[in-house]
């Protein structure tokens, strides 16, 4: 998915016009409009203010990635060392879950 269509979905699904958006960025309803038809490009400070009101990390804004947010590193972090705190069989078991959720996820 384009960046462009990225910054309309996140302003249908805020149920935000496009001035409501050019006002929360500072700029003008008719800039803002370039900025979704990508004949201009959005000003790194301005992609940031975006990404923090629709809280979303600036690589799904971007388009990409589909992930909304990213763990922090120190969530990976807590992440990987509870599992490694866990014996092998329900290291096993936990593996087992996510690869059923994830199959569950795409359907």
């Amino acid at each position: 998915m384009s960046f462009y269509q990225r910054l309309r979905d996140l302003k249908e699904d805020a149920d935000l016009t496009q001035k409501q958006v050019a006002d929360i960025i500072g700029v003008s309803m008719n800039h803002y409009g370039k900025y979704e038809r990508g004949e201009t490009d959005i000003p790194l400070e301005k992609a940031i203010i975006l990404a923090q009101y629709y809280d979303v990390c600036l690589d799904y804004l971007a388009g990409l990635t589909n992930q909304r947010k990213i763990l922090s590193v120190k969530d990976q972090i807590a992440l990987i060392t509870m599992y490694q705190a866990l014996n092998s069989q329900n290291q096993k078991q936990i593996s087992e879950l996510m690869l059923a959720m994830l199959e569950e996820q795409k359907q």
